[in-house]
Formats: structure tokens, C-alpha cells, sequence
């Protein structure tokens, strides 16, 4: 549907409350997104009644010059169709599925004796295909077990009723090695031929049952009329088929036939799991990677996963698991959220492999672009906390002290998302008495700032303050003062992770959970903590030895700090020589000490 001649928003007001897809065009005629409604008239118009918290959204929507739209009958209508459109025009904006692998398939091919085959990429040629299969190995090891049961040709000969009556065909070794029935010279009928084949199409389709519930009446069948022989070799298959489902992943038969589609996220995509399980067995399994490039819901990457991968894999499942409800209806399958049980655990077995291929991306990406990798946490850390330019060079601040006492401020330094410790600076507040975060904050940011100017060291992109809006105003102060306001960024973070306070805004910034941002403020953060611990415990036990030799009658403050400076510990001073002691405090201090500890 379209309004020609009309201002876009005109246009929106025209829509129908009706299910439907639309599509947002630019200037340029270029189709920049595809959308699908339950309303249309609801969903369009949202874009254009406000302002969006994401930013990718607001530009978009300024880009936005024309509209067309498609009504449909359903939303599930509407999801297929929004999920084709996608994959013929791949929009900028919209979700973009990520499957730069190619997956084995396995081939049954349209001709007389069909062969069964494995390949790469299947081709519009006639044939049918099932999978695809998570690795090579999978494939091959179904495609042996189907060859072994059924001796199945793998000659390419043309097998017409012509060619085999002149002869045309002679036995090749896979006959004479007991791989095949030789059907090139008649020696087996088409008939059985395709009995066999029938019995391999369930096998590859992951229906070992069904296939065993034939094979024992054929034994049977065999026994009864006296061909022990035939019987025999029917025995041997089923043996053959029952050790291979041993081997395979097998829930609970009673699971029956699921789809199982398990989630994980980071912040810019979703990897979502796919597991085909029939008859209560795991028989195929696939993981793939969808950009969001608009931060969609995971319902809505949830809804188009489903579509693509039942459509793409053929699936009629009664019933798909899921680890929330799609909000979308699809006909003859139900949604089921499992709480317990073999379902449960298949959902949790999907999730893991999903959580398993996402973080295995980020270290493949790691190892072989690790600059890349760098970038995209750091673009990440831009667009979560609104900076103007990437945070190459970012400093965090901590208190700590014990009770008022020691007081000692940490400065860490990350450097392209890494620690760079030998920046780390640590500050023994000097100017607060008591327990005060508020100003040994303050000291501490103004002395490591003012020092950087003075000395003309390159100045961080972003500060950040471990505290609440109290320290962060304390480290504005500083700022202020050395005008540097507006030319670093200062955030502070709450107890609470997720909370970003920046100067001047009441309100916090929470932060996706999933982004990688927050674990690379988690990690800063646990990096200042533990640095400033370290330092404060170091000084804490250096006051306290100090105190136990002031309380020697005769050592006073002066007198302690040389002892500790020259031997660094009692247990130093307690195995010093006496003429050491005598040469640092003289003897009458020495003789003591020597009195106290027991000096050699």
C-alpha cells in the first residue's frame, strides 16, 4: 500500500489497524528497513511520536522520507513475509543474520536407484536434501551407517531400463567387496531398490525409530517363512542401527519430536542455538549470530529465529522450546517456556551452546584481529556513555581507609580496554582527617590532574569515579578548577553496577547487562579496589610495627622510621648484628633493642 504525494507522517495516519509489513525508504528511493505489525497504524506511528533512547533508531527515522506497507491476513503472515524481504534486500537497519559457514548436507538424488550422497551447497536440481548438519564428521558418519545398511550404488552410471537390458554396465568392485547389489546388471530390482531407500530417507531424517520398528517385522516376516539367511542379515541391521542410536544424544523418547531454540547475547548481537530433536534424540544442531543493529528485543530476534531456521530446516515439530514467550502465533506448533524436566534440560543445553559459539567468536576475533576486537569494545564504551571520542586512555579512582585511619586514595589506568599497571598510581591523602571520601577524593583527583598538567603528560578521554553522586561532585570541583570540565569526561559508578551518574543529571544510565562496557568498568573498578586494598594493608602494617617499636621505652616516631627504613621489618631488626644497630641509633638505643628482641 502507498499514498503518493503525501509527507510521511500523513501517510502513517493512514494506515490501517491490520497486521502487515512495512518498509521505510530514503531520499534515494534505498529501502532502509523492513518491519512487521500486529497493527500497523500502532507500530509505524510509534517511530514518529518520540524521541528514542536508542540513537541508531532517531537515525533512522531521520532518514526516513517515504513508506510502503503490505497487509496481510496474520502475524505470522507478516513474520514470513518480513523474514524473505530481509533476505532478498538485506536492509541496513535491519537484523542481519551472520552464517559465513558452510554446512554439509546430505543428497537424495531424483533419478532411477537414487543415490545418497553428501555435499556442500544444495542446488536447485530436482533432489532432495536433509540437514543441514553440524560438522562433516555428523554427515559421514550418518551417510557410512546408510551405506552399510542398505548397499546403496555410488556410480554415477545412467541407470534407465535401456542401458541395464543392453548390458551397457559391468560389476565394479563395490559389488565384489559386498558395497552394493550391482542394479547396473539387474542383479537388484528397482522395487527393492527403493524399499531401501525409503528405510534411508527416515535414517538421515533422524527417524532410527521407525526404521526399527520396520527391520523387526521384516526379521519376523523373514523367520516365519523359513529364510533364516534374510533374517539373519535384517538382525545384523538392526544391531547396527540401535549402536549408533547409543551413540547419539537421546533425552527421553517420550520428549517426541521439539524444536529447541536457546539465546545468547552480547550487546550488538544475539547467537541463537537451534536443536532439532526427534523422536526424544538430538539429531541436528546449528548456532548462528544475528546483528541487531536497532537493539530489537530478543523476542523479536526470538520471532524471526524460529521462522528462518523451521522454514530452512523443514521442521513440522508440534511444539518448539523456548526460553520466553515470541508473542507471535505460528500454525501447528505450540511455544512452550519449560520450567523442569528433560525440557528443561534440553533448553539449558542450548542455551550453554549458544553462550559456548558466542564466546568462542570473541576469541577467534581476539586472536585474529585483535585491534579490531580492541575498537569494538572501545566503540561499545563510546556509544553506552555518550562520549564524543573513543576512551583509549581511561583512569579510575578509589578510597579506602580503616575506620578514618590510613586513608589512601588508588588511581588505575586502562589503556585500550587493558590495564596498564605500570601508570597505577596510588595517593596518601594528607590534608583529611577522619573518615572523609568526599575530600580524600578531592585530594586525590586534584594532585594526580594538576601534576599531569604541569609536567604536560597526555590527559585521559574518560575518568572514572568509584562512588556516588557525593565523590563524583567532589572530583567536578577539581575540574572546575583546573578547567578541565568539558575536556575529559568524568562518570561515576554506583554500588550497583549498572548505574552510571554523570555531573548534573539526577538521573542514572543503566547499562545492558550483556554489554561489553560493563565488564570493562567491572573490571577497572575490581582493579582499584585491589590495588588501593594492597597499598592501604602495606601501610596499615607499616604504621602498626612502627607503633610496636614506639612502645619500647627509649624509640620514639624518629627513631622507628630509620630502624624500618635500614632493616624493613622486626623480624629485620630482631637479626641485625649489634654493631648494625650501634651504627644506625647508637648504642644506648641499640643495647635496647638488643634487651627487647635478643639482637645477635
Amino acid at each position: 500500500m502507498a499514498h503518493d504525494g503525501l509527507d510521511v507522517r500523513e501517510k502513517v495516519r493512514l494506515l490501517p489497524h491490520r497486521p502487515g509489513v512495512y518498509q521505510f525508504f530514503d531520499a534515494e528511493g534505498t529501502l532502509l528497513y523492513v518491519g512487521k505489525a500486529k497493527d500497523l497504524n500502532h507500530r509505524v506511528g510509534s517511530y514518529f511520536a518520540k524521541q528514542h533512547p536508542d540513537g541508531k533508531t532517531n537515525a533512522l527515522v531521520r532518514r526516513i522520507t517515504d513508506l510502503r506497507t503490505i497487509v496481510v491476513e496474520t502475524d505470522f503472515d507478516a513474520l514470513l513475509l518480513e523474514n524473505s524481504l530481509i533476505k532478498e534486500y538485506q536492509p541496513r537497519y535491519n537484523i542481519r543474520l551472520r552464517d559465513d559457514k558452510s554446512y554439509p548436507w546430505i543428497r537424495i538424488r531424483d533419478e532411477r536407484f537414487p543415490r545418497v550422497e553428501g555435499m556442500r551447497n544444495p542446488e536447485d536440481d530436482g533432489a532432495e536434501y536433509v540437514g543441514p548438519f553440524a560438522s562433516v564428521r555428523t554427515m559421514r558418519t550418518l551417510l557410512g551407517l546408510v551405506h552399510k545398511l542398505h548397499k546403496l550404488r555410488t556410480c554415477n552410471y545412467d541407470l534407465t531400463p535401456k542401458n541395464i537390458e543392453k548390458g551397457k554396465f559391468k560389476k565394479c568392485l563395490e559389488y565384489h567387496i559386498g558395497n552394493c547389489k550391482a542394479p547396473c546388471e539387474g542383479l537388484q530390482s528397482e522395487e527393492d531398490y527403493n524399499a531401501n531407500i525409503v528405510l534411508a530417507r527416515q535414517i538421515v531424517k533422524g527417524r532410527i525409530n521407525v526404521v526399527l520398528k520396520l527391520l523387526k517385522e521384516q526379521m519376523h516376516e523373514h523367520a516365519e517363512k523359513l529364510e533364516f539367511e534374510r533374517a539373519e542379515e535384517v538382525r545384523e541391521k538392526i544391531e547396527r542401527l540401535e549402536t549408533y542410536r547409543a551413540r547419539s544424544t537421546v533425552v527421553n523418547p517420550d520428549v517426541g519430536d521439539v524444536d529447541v531454540f536457546g539465546l545468547a547475547a552480547n550487546s550488538d548481537s544475539t547467537f541463537v542455538n537451534y536443536m532439532r530433536v526427534i523422536d526424544g534424540a538430538i539429531v541436528q544442531g546449528i548456532t548462528l549470530e544475528l546483528k541487531r543493529p536497532l537493539e530489537e528485543s530478543e523476542q523479536e530476534v526470538l520471532q524471526l529465529a524460529i521462522a528462518e531456521l523451521r522454514q530452512r530446516y523443514h521442521s513440522t515439530a508440534p511444539e518448539a522450546l523456548v526460553p520466553m514467550d515470541p508473542g507471535i502465533e505460528m500454525p501447528g506448533v505450540s511455544f512452550t517456556v519449560p520450567q523442569r524436566g528433560d525440557k528443561r534440560k534440553l533448553l539449558e543445553l542450548s542455551e550453554r551452546n549458544a553462550q559456548y559459539f558466542m564466546l568462542d567468536k570473541q576469541k577467534q576475533e581476539s586472536l585474529v584481529d585483535p585491534e579490531a576486537a580492541t575498537n569494538r569494545i572501545l566503540e561499545q564504551l563510546k556509544q553506552d556513555l555518550r562520549l564524543n571520542e573513543l576512551p583509549r586512555h581511561i583512569e579510575c579512582f578509589d578510597n579506602s581507609n580503616t575506620q578514618g585511619t590510613d586513608p589512601v586514595s588508588a588511581c588505575v589506568v586502562f589503556k585500550d580496554a587493558k590495564p596498564s599497571k605500570k601508570d597505577y598510581r596510588h595517593f596518601n591523602i594528607r590534608t583529611v582527617q577522619g573518615p572523609d571520601d568526599f575530600a580524600s577524593m578531592e585530594e586525590a583527583v586534584e594532585r594526580r590532574y594538576a601534576r599531569l598538567l604541569t609536567e604536560g603528560e597526555p590527559l585521559p578521554q574518560l575518568v572514572v569515579i568509584d562512588g556516588g553522586k557525593g565523590q563524583l561532585h567532589a572530583a567536578l570541583n577539581v575540574f572546575e578548577r583546573l578547567g578541565l570540565r568539558g575536556r575529559i569526561a568524568l562518570v561515576g559508578i554506583a554500588k550497583n553496577l549498572e548505574e552510571i551518574f554523570f555531573p548534573d543529571d539526577p538521573y542514572p544510565l543503566h547499562i545492558d547487562k550483556r554489554s561489553s562496557s560493563l565488564k570493562v568498568i567491572q573490571h577497572m573498578r575490581n582493579e582499584a579496589h585491589r590495588f588501593g586494598i594492597t597499598h592501604h594493608r602495606s601501610k596499615r602494617s607499616k604504621r602498626t610495627v612502627r607503633t610496636a617499636l614506639e612502645d619500647i621505652p627509649g624509640i620514639g616516631p624518629e627513631t622507628a622510621r630509620k630502624l624500618l627504613r635500614r632493616f624493613g621489618s622486626i623480624k629485620g631488626i630482631t637479626q641485625a648484628r649489634y654493631e648494625e644497630l650501634v651504627d644506625e641509633v647508637g648504642e644506648k638505643k641499640a643495647a635496647v633493642l638488643k634487651e627487647k628482641f635478643g639482637a645477635a
